[in-house]
């Protein structure tokens, strides 16, 4: 490169991080076109690949929401040639991501949300295409899981690639990839508000948010969904048939229990997840071969229950419009409640198997999947007892699904938004905030679907510099202490002790005999001589004797503390052996090596 194409781009880095609101502009802009751009090529390659892999092997298609493509048709599908499409599928999945990107496993959200908290918001380039090829076989062979972990990695990538390439701090990386959490989960669910607060929440588990990261994810987030928007359709996902209306507080109860069956389920499904992630560690086989074991499993699973396969979208909008059978199984008949409870913890099976096997897809998906037959199965039930109560399961259905993300999740704000984004419906709203508080707190930060959350910014490691021990503990009066100062002997006239001040810039010297340290005299002392006596007086009659000092080695907590209890500006620092003076420390000198030290530590 040439000399003025090195000044350009220094200029451009320069200009890039000279002002806040210009730089997050930029750098969330290029997040939303790369959200938007991404979540519709994985769109389209997910439609693919469910056409060429478990529609051309088991002739089945599974339905898709009301917003989205109609599946084509399932003309006398094979159910029990499922496993086999899983089963390759995950074979196939396990060596692309054994040979090209180790990390690419599992649910893509979990990986950057580990990105920013312990790898400085480092994403590997290659991470999100592996991803998103993994990720789309994996549900299009029938895998189930969802598709916004993968769009999740794909934007976060862009934005540590972003941060890095413009030379922002580890901080602002960081910032970058939350950004894109929020902005490729907004765009591919079409929800930009709920994806915004989405990126400053999901990367804790204990009710703490990442505001930092709200100001590019509004820029980001919108972008994104109307790039994706604009290349497939802006109908929510899902449509509801009838309106609901809420209007009997009383079945406020009604949804409190649903909260409190979600926050049971939830426990349930994240416990079951990774015990299945632990089995298949401690399992004696290749590494590649383990998608296509759990993918087997999950087939079978799939044999029985088809609506377990890829993200089960369609049979939620079948929920919603209150067609509860299409939860039967296929090979035998059970009454329709127990049918809903059963594809519930299918669900949660056949997602385990796929996912913490080592295949590669989203755990968000499912999770919406299963709270929506939860609610059904609740809804079943109350209208047994009372069918006047609610008419219609599609307000269980959407309050199951904020209620169980809510809880595995730890996003109680941003899942209540999201599902209303989804379903362009706010009338639930009411009767989800008491469902999802319940079901956050019975689930606890402890059974959080994303194990690499952190109860809050005190635990991170992005934010040590911030919320650990004091930093001052770790620092010594060495690291603070001016080692070039001036120092008079005692019979040193005032007025001369005054020039020396003036010269130097200081207002405080030690007075030594022998370098050792008998006195120190402060500006204030000397101005108190009258003028006509400075040239006579020596600093001896002036100069505090019980001088109050700090050795090289003491930590500036204590160096500071003693300035505090004695209400001084100065203190020398003495050698230990003999009293010698070696520097000073004064406060300014603490904030600065205060304030050097905590950049370093959250640059």
């Amino acid at each position: 490169m040439t000399e003025g194409g090195w000044h350009k781009r220094l200029d451009f880095k320069n200009f890039i991080n000279s002002s806040y609101l210009g730089k997050w502009v930029i750098v969330g802009l290029l997040i939303g076109i790369v959200a938007g751009i991404g979540a519709t090529i994985f769109y389209y390659l997910i439609q693919f690949s469910t056409n060429n892999f478990l529609g051309r092997i088991t002739g089945f298609y599974p339905p898709n929401p009301a917003g989205e493509l109609a599946a084509p048709p399932s003309i006398s599908p094979h159910y029990f040639l499922i496993p086999v499409s899983l089963a390759l599928g995950g074979l196939i999945v396990g060596l692309i991501i054994f040979y090209f990107a180790p990390e690419a496993e599992g649910h893509g959200t979990d990986a950057a949300i580990d990105a920013f908290h312990n790898r400085n918001g480092v994403i590997r380039k290659r991470v999100p295409i592996v991803k998103m090829i993994a990720s789309a076989i994996t549900i299009g062979s029938g895998g189930s899981g969802g598709r916004e972990g993968p769009t999740a990695q794909i934007s976060a990538g862009f934005g540590s690639y972003v941060a890095t390439a413009f030379g922002m701090s580890n901080r602002d990386r960081r910032i970058a990839v939350a950004a894109g959490i929020g902005a490729g989960i907004g765009a591919i669910f079409r929800s930009p508000f709920a994806g915004a607060i989405l990126s400053a929440e999901i990367l804790y588990s204990g009710g703490d948010m990442e505001v930092e990261a709200l100001t590019p994810a509004f820029i980001a987030s919108p972008v994104g969904y109307v790039i994706f928007a604009s290349l497939t359709n802006f109908s929510p996902m899902f449509s509801l048939s009838s309106p609901y209306t809420f209007d009997h507080p009383l079945n406020l109860i009604l949804y409190a229990v649903l909260g409190i069956i979600c926050g049971l389920v939830g426990k349930f499904y994240s416990s079951f997840f990774y015990w299945v992630k632990g089995l298949f560690a401690k399992l004696k086989v290749k590494k590649f071969l383990k998608p296509m074991i759990g993918g087997a499993v999950a087939g079978i699973i799939a044999m029985f229950f088809p609506q377990t396969v890829g993200m089960s979208y369609g049979y939620l909008q079948y929920l919603m419009d209150g067609n509860l059978k299409s939860a039967e199984p296929v090979y035998f008949v059970v009454p329709i409640l127990a049918a809903l409870i059963i594809v519930a913890f299918a669900k949660i099976v056949a997602t385990s198997f796929t996912i913490s096997s080592g295949g590669s897809a989203g755990v968000f998906a499912p999770s919406l999947v299963i709270g929506g037959f939860v609610g059904a199965a609740t809804w079943t039930g109350v209208h047994m007892i009372n069918p006047t109560l609610v008419l219609s399961p599609a307000p269980f259905v959407l309050v199951g699904m904020m209620a169980l993300f809510a809880g595995v999740g730890r996003t109680p704000i941003a899942v209540v938004l999201m599902v209303s984004e989804m379903t362009g419906s706010l009338e639930v709203m009411i009767p989800s905030m008491v469902a999802v508080v319940i079901s956050y707190y019975m689930v606890g930060y402890k059974y959080s679907i994303y194990r690499s959350q952190v109860r809050n910014r005190s635990e991170s490691q992005a934010h040590r510099g911030e919320y650990n021990i004091p930093v001052l503990s770790y620092l010594k009066a060495r690291d603070a202490m001016a080692t070039d100062i001036p120092t008079i002997d005692p019979a040193t006239p005032v007025s001369n002790a005054l020039r020396l001040m003036e010269d130097r810039g200081v207002t405080g010297i030690p007075v030594t005999e022998n370098s050792k340290l008998v006195g120190i005299v402060t500006k204030s002392d000397l101005v108190q001589v009258k003028l006509i006596h400075q040239d006579m007086e020596s600093v001896s009659h002036i100069m505090t004797r019980n001088v109050v000092y700090a050795h090289e080695d003491e930590t500036l907590l204590d160096v500071m503390k003693k300035l505090s209890v004695n209400n001084i500006s100065h203190i020398p620092i003495v050698t230990k052996e003999d009293n010698k003076v070696i520097g000073l420390v004064t406060w300014n000198a603490i904030f600065k090596a205060h304030q050097e030290f905590s950049s370093k530590l959250t640059s």
